[in-house]
């Protein structure tokens, strides 16, 4: 598996947002789906990574910076097909490290509260990050989840 900063432009990755926002609607109310789209991702404050085996994508994941110390997860997605296969886990550690390389304190990220988000929020505690309260421009909706992994107490 290869990850590699990606420029949005190839077909399969604007199929794999596309998908990743339409189920995003479909599960969640939506003035509460807060993913970005393509053009959100090419934001000069957002990196974005895919991850592939040869030609097949593997899944998709973005680090937003909130401010020199903070970083948020974004567009976290495997393709339906490839679940369960580790590529979600990669991307997260791959993120991980390299906000840790940056000088972070604090990752943060806002999921779903709705049950198909249940496989995320395991993915993510596996990780170390823990539930706290909305951070940045989120406010408490009832249907986010916030959680947070604190860098600064870890080792590189």
């Amino acid at each position: 598996m290869r990850i590699e900063i990606d420029d949005l432009s190839r077909p399969q990755v604007l199929a794999l947002l596309e998908e990743h926002l339409r189920n995003m609607y479909e599960i969640t109310p939506p003035e509460f789906v807060f993913a970005f789209d393509a053009n959100k991702l090419k934001a000069a404050d957002v990196t974005f990574w895919t991850a592939w085996d040869g030609d097949s994508l593997l899944g998709c994941a973005a680090l937003k910076e909130l401010s020199a110390t903070e970083g948020e997860i974004k567009s976290m997605r495997t393709p339906a097909t490839r679940r369960r296969t580790g590529a979600g886990r990669a991307l997260l550690n791959h993120i991980i490290d390299v906000a840790r390389a940056r000088g972070y304190r604090v990752l943060y990220l806002e999921t779903g509260r709705q049950p198909a988000f249940a496989p995320a929020q395991a993915l993510y505690a596996s990780a170390g990050f823990t539930r706290c309260g909305p951070f940045g421009q989120y406010r408490e909706n009832g249907n986010s989840v916030f959680m947070s992994l604190s860098l600064a107490d870890r080792n590189a």
